[in-house]
């Protein structure tokens, strides 16, 4: 056997692979504190804005047959834009500052890339069962125009969760203080929570500021999603939605790798 076959570096799949017992150690150990803020809280929100709000609006809003049917997709990708700012945030600072699970990582074959890749690939998972059980929840309300749809939208959801965690996760990389947070949460997250076109059309707003949502993610997340769950896709908008959260979760990933690799080699 040649020297270069001993020292062969297994490929990237499998490396990501092989932290799959880790993470599923993480969710069995972690899930049961995220069941408010990932099934119950939802519902409270289609309950109080949908259903009660909702029963004081006459008519249909932004091309939805009713309110419930208007916000049900803008809180899908909230959600989606919630769950995966949660797992990117204190958790990295975490595995950097206090824990120190990424150094250990590094010191076995393990490279920066492939502990980027799983941890995001977890984050999606952690999306798409957030969303996913909202969909449900949302599915007897009778706000959704078709199946493969509501399909759709959770594939749009867990891209809109790594559009946000990929770019979080190298902001996260870098800091020294959980302070930072604090910015996050409350100038991005909140923000684009109320004013991203979840609770009503983003022509309402001023034009200036009608532009500045519109080129946030959770905007392009919440347009694309409602698309999909109303039945009314226009295929330019669909594909420019695409494209921007599909290129910001890939350049959020190299940067993430990029600054991580910063910060455990210092």
């Amino acid at each position: 056997m040649s020297d270069a076959t001993l020292t062969r570096t297994p490929g990237h799949l499998t490396l990501v692979w092989r932290q799959f017992d880790y993470w599923l150690t993480v969710y069995k150990r972690t899930w049961k504190g995220s069941v408010i803020t990932s099934f119950v809280m939802p519902l409270f929100y289609v309950l109080a804005m949908g259903v009660l709000l909702g029963g004081f609006i006459n008519g249909g809003v932004g091309g939805a047959p009713s309110y419930l049917a208007f916000i049900a997709p803008g809180l899908v990708a909230a959600q989606a834009m919630q769950t995966a700012t949660g797992e990117v945030t204190y958790p990295v600072m975490g595995m950097i500052k206090w824990h120190r699970t990424y150094y250990g990582m590094t010191a076995t074959p393990l490279r920066v890339s492939d502990v980027v890749s799983a941890q995001l690939l977890f984050v999606a998972f952690r999306v798409a069962a957030s969303c996913g059980v909202f969909l449900l929840v949302l599915a007897p309300f009778g706000v959704f125009a078709s199946a493969p749809g509501v399909v759709g939208a959770l594939f749009v959801s867990i891209l809109v969760g790594l559009a946000f965690a990929a770019p979080l996760f190298a902001y996260s990389a870098r800091l020294t203080s959980d302070a930072g947070f604090a910015v996050v949460f409350r100038l991005v997250v909140l923000p684009l929570f109320l004013f991203s076109g979840a609770f009503f059309p983003v022509s309402n707003l001023p034009d200036s500021i009608e532009w500045l949502a519109k080129v946030t993610p959770l905007w392009h997340g919440v347009d694309l999603t409602r698309m999909l769950t109303l039945g009314h896709v226009e295929t330019g908008p669909a594909l420019v939605h695409l494209a921007y959260l599909l290129a910001l979760a890939g350049v959020g990933a190299w940067w993430s790798v990029h600054r991580l690799t910063r910060r455990l080699v210092v």
